[in-house]
């Protein structure tokens, strides 16, 4: 599993070294391991006596680190040359390139290898418009992006995309998440020794493995009801197909039984599709959890099939996966009944689906000691989504799956995954039935989990949405039902 940490607790960690008089070590050790990176960078590019690496330097620390970089890199006979972007240096690191043989140049080199980025640290607000740079060139940020708020991953202004990325002492959670994780490139840590001072994490993300024991074999002696039952309302006679990908989903993930209710024409298509899911016209049976919403529809036939659920999900005390029409049907009597029967409730928005749902439940402009206001929460949602993520979890007492780039899965005890594995190809219709399925699929297998399990259930399914992607969309032409074979593939093979 990887822990990420916000700018301030990162910083915090370094106060009681840097008042202990360790603060030159603490950037020497930093440079060192950016020296390092930018060594193996260039070696797969060629000899490295003779390259010219350049690096854009801003005035603080992150520029300090950088020039302490190139002092090193000099000595393995690079030429190294530092381009100022401000009016002073980090005097000490620039005295140590000098003396390693190193230069100042008002520009970068038209030859230059590669370009480390070393303008703006942790502490940066605002952004920066950055120079222009020669095209194909590599680039190696220096602890993050600069323009990357560390804590968010928001991109004010303009930012230089990294190859590579060289954090130092712990991995930042705007590394993680929105334009920083897509700006941040391949991200690698060098550790600095803060981990004593670190505590908590902010965010975690999961791993292969973690996310694969959500959805791993079944045990010799399994039998269908032990394996999951799900319960799917979905589909409409406008939206038939959302059923079949929701219901497909559920099933390609190793489930020991899916549990349609529809209408009867919805039905036929599912049966035409999947005659191994079993289906009716109400909400009694096996399941051992639901997912209402997608292709529902926003009539009142829509609303009694999401009434018939809840009604079911409050008797049995069962998890409800709510989403697409269910999050705009769905009221603040129907999320106070299910907390009462202490049924998980798990709710798949995307931005404009959360900004939506939490103004009409919550409305957040009017929270007092809300996290995000004053901001608009629509404001926030698009700056900063683990904060919205959190304030939406802890508001409606439920766990949010907020999809996006980076996808966001919190808790309403503040605890926070991010998941990066799926790419551009999933924004495409009936991708987020797949996710609700695989998301059902997930909560199923157990029956009442702790929160913080259920989780981690969450973020695993959609670990395993994104990896589907990634495999469909080399195989050919991707639409959402390429994603059906690829969860298979995936949960045989592994990513």
């Amino acid at each position: 599993m990887i822990h990420a940490y916000t700018g301030s607790a990162v910083r915090a960690a370094e106060k009681p070294l840097l008042e202990a008089g360790q603060g030159e070590e603490l950037m020497r050790r930093a440079a060192w391991g950016l020296a390092a990176v930018v060594l193996r960078e260039l070696r797969a590019r060629g000899p490295v006596a003779g390259s010219t690496v350049a690096a854009l330097v801003g005035t603080g620390n992150n520029g300090g680190d950088a020039l302490w970089a190139l002092s090193f890199l000099r000595r393995r006979g690079v030429d190294a040359v530092a381009v100022p972007m401000g009016e002073r240096m980090h005097e000490v690191g620039r005295i140590a390139l000098l003396r390693a043989g190193g230069r100042v140049a008002e520009r970068v080199p038209p030859r230059t290898t590669l370009l480390i980025d070393g303008v703006l640290g942790t502490g940066a607000r605002g952004g920066w418009d950055p120079p222009a740079i020669p095209e194909g060139l590599a680039v190696v940020a220096c602890d993050l992006p600069s323009g990357v708020d560390a804590d968010t991953g928001h991109v004010a202004r303009g930012v230089i995309p990294a190859d590579v990325t060289v954090t130092f002492g712990a991995l930042k959670t705007g590394l993680l998440v929105g334009a920083g994780a897509h700006a941040a490139g391949r991200v690698e840590l060098v550790d600095i020794g803060l981990g004593p001072y670190l505590g908590e994490p902010d965010v975690s993300s999961l791993q292969a493995e973690e996310a694969l024991a959500v959805f791993g074999p079944p045990v010799w002696n399994a039998h269908k009801y032990s394996r999951g039952v799900l319960g799917v309302c979905a589909g409409s006679e406008q939206y038939p197909g959302a059923a079949v990908l929701v219901c497909a989903a559920a099933v390609a993930s190793g489930l020991g039984m899916v549990q349609f209710a529809g209408p009867a024409a919805v039905r036929d298509h599912v049966l035409s599709s999947l005659p191994e899911v079993v289906v009716g016209e109400g909400t009694q049976g096996k399941a051992r959890a639901w997912v209402a919403g997608p292709g529902l529809g926003s009539g009142e036939d829509a609303g009694k099939r999401l009434s018939e659920v809840v009604d079911t999900c409050v008797e049995g005390s069962l998890p409800l996966v709510l989403d697409a029409s269910a999050l705009d049907l769905v009221t603040l009597g129907d999320l106070k009944r299910l907390r009462s029967a202490g049924c998980p409730v798990v709710v798949t928005p995307h931005q404009g689906e959360l900004v939506r749902l939490t103004e009409r439940l919550v409305k957040p402009s009017a929270a007092p000691g809300s996290a995000v206001a004053p901001a608009p929460f629509e404001e926030v949602a698009r700056k900063d989504p683990v904060a919205a993520a959190r304030f939406a979890a802890r508001s409606l007492d439920a766990l949010v799956l907020l999809k996006g780039p980076t996808t966001v899965c919190a808790s309403s005890d503040g605890a926070v995954f991010v998941q990066n594995e799926g790419g551009p190809e999933l924004a495409t219709a009936g991708s987020g039935d797949c996710l609700a399925g695989l998301v059902g699929s997930a909560v199923a297998r157990v029956r009442r989990p702790e929160v913080t399990h259920e989780l981690r259930r969450v973020a695993a399914a959609s670990w395993l949405h994104g990896e589907a992607g990634k495999r469909a969309v080399v195989s050919g032409p991707f639409g959402a039902s390429s994603l059906i074979g690829a969860v298979r593939k995936t949960l045989a093979l592994g990513p």
